[in-house]
């Protein structure tokens, strides 16, 4: 497989909020997108996410002939594959229909079209395992929504060949993308398990009436959260170390951590904890809409990647139209 085959056409397969937001990314980055889903009313709906989105991705900036009347829609999954480079699929996430799915997929597509699932912790051995070409099946996973968050893990499966994490990394990182290989397969893949990390402690903290769903909240957000967009835990440690770095910071509380970790509470997310955390979220929103949340939501995050675009430390922030990495 020639990782250097561009890829100008993309097929999207599911067109819930992920793979609806996949389509804006890949419109603002001058690509061809045609979307399928067999769910009635599912084209109104990605027209309609696409067009929301477009006022933020203008913002950021669009490729060179970027268009969303460079957005097709078929119902039909033959023809939306006809002439594709690449497949994004974003089918609900159970295994047996993502095994089905992508070997349906793989018999229609000929190669060297990659075959990309967007799948939150399904083993791509799996997915791929009923396909004849398993070799250009790879997982890229994206934090939501992904026409704005950078971070993509890209992670193989047993029979997937390095050219194609090669090429799924190089078109991701085109796309704007920060892409992580995954080494090793696991379930959650990174960030995921990452994210499930702080939030078992969070749940178990509301649980034990420590501290209210918001200012849980605020503590993430106001706090480290900080921090964490801008460098990662291992360098906010070195800082937190002062002249002597992470060494002298262990030095200093490996200790005190390695007992904290043993005190870390292990909840069960029974109905009660659920019930109690769903009441003290929506007295948070405090009746705003999904749509007004999801607004200040992008627009903060829009205003963040402008100040590490403009700081020059990220590079999945590049201008639309052109590769970041030199790829």
């Amino acid at each position: 497989m020639d990782i250097n085959t561009e890829i100008n056409r993309v097929a999207i397969v599911g067109t819930g909020l992920i793979g609806s937001s996949w389509a804006a990314c890949f419109l603002a980055h001058g690509l061809d997108v045609v979307a399928t889903d067999p769910a009635p009313g599912t084209e109104d709906k990605v027209r309609q996410y696409v067009e929301a989105a477009w006022a933020a991705l203008t913002k950021i900036g669009l490729a060179q002939g970027a268009s969303t009347s460079r957005l097709r829609f078929e119902s039909n999954l033959k023809e939306a594959l006809a002439g594709v480079d690449m497949v994004q699929e974003n089918a609900p996430e159970r295994e047996p229909l993502k095994i089905k799915l992508f070997a349906e997929i793989d018999s229609i597509l000929p190669p060297p079209a990659i075959l990309v699932s967007s799948t939150s912790g399904i083993p791509m051995s799996r997915i791929q395992s009923e396909c004849k070409h398993p070799e250009r099946c790879v997982t890229g996973h994206p934090f939501n929504p992904p026409h704005l968050i950078p971070l993509v893990e890209v992670v193989g499966g047993a029979k997937t060949s390095a050219e194609t994490i090669e090429r799924a990394m190089h078109f991701y990182t085109a796309m704007g993308k920060r892409a992580l290989h995954i080494r090793k397969e696991i379930g959650g893949h990174v960030a995921n398990r990452l994210s499930w990390a702080l939030y078992r402690e969070v749940a178990y903290l509301i649980e034990q009436d420590v501290v209210s769903v918001a200012d849980a909240d605020a503590a993430v957000c106001m706090g480290p959260g900080l921090r964490w967009a801008l460098m990662g835990p291992n360098l906010i440690y070195h800082l937190g170390g002062g002249p002597g770095g992470i060494r002298h910071y262990f030095e200093q509380f490996a200790g005190p951590i390695a007992a904290g970790w043993a005190d870390l509470g292990s909840p069960e997310l029974s109905p009660e904890l659920q019930a109690k955390i769903v009441d003290g979220v929506l007295e948070e929103v405090n009746g705003r809409s999904f749509e007004a949340l999801s607004l200040e939501r992008d627009n903060l995050i829009i205003g963040l990647l402008e100040l590490l675009s403009h700081r020059g430390k990220t590079k999945s922030v590049a201008p639309r139209g052109h590769a970041a990495d030199g790829s």
